[in-house]
């Protein structure tokens, strides 16, 4: 193997080896999340949250989309999830498909709280 490649695998590692990303992870398990939802899950502000997003971005490990004035991650490596499968066991697996917050202001929370 050349170099890079253990750069590559450096840096995606290094990605994972904090608890907000560790939990962002979580939350786009399922499907993309906007960065809205991710500040109140986390409840940490938006730069916080960005700055972790963008590490999970450097890594190759999620993506953004644009949507109006609302950008949405998602996980782009599939592979991640049997990592996080093998690391995070049962606390990965319990976790919920979708967090209703009542303090996110996202379209989907939204919707959730006033049905």
């Amino acid at each position: 193997m050349n170099d890079r490649v253990y750069e590559q695998s450096a840096q995606y590692f290094k990605a994972l080896a904090h608890p907000a990303r560790l939990r962002i992870l979580v939350a786009l398990r399922y499907g993309e999340q906007c960065v809205c939802h991710l500040e109140a899950l986390l409840n940490k502000p938006q730069a916080y949250v960005s700055q972790q997003l963008a590490i999970l971005r450097e890594a190759g490990l999620v993506q953004d989309r644009k949507e109006g004035q609302r950008v949405y991650y998602a996980i782009t490596d599939r592979r991640l999830l049997r990592v996080l499968d093998e690391f995070l066991g049962e606390a990965w697996s319990r976790a919920p498909m979708y967090e209703r917050l009542p303090t996110c202001r996202c379209p989907a929370c939204r919707t959730a709280m006033a049905a």
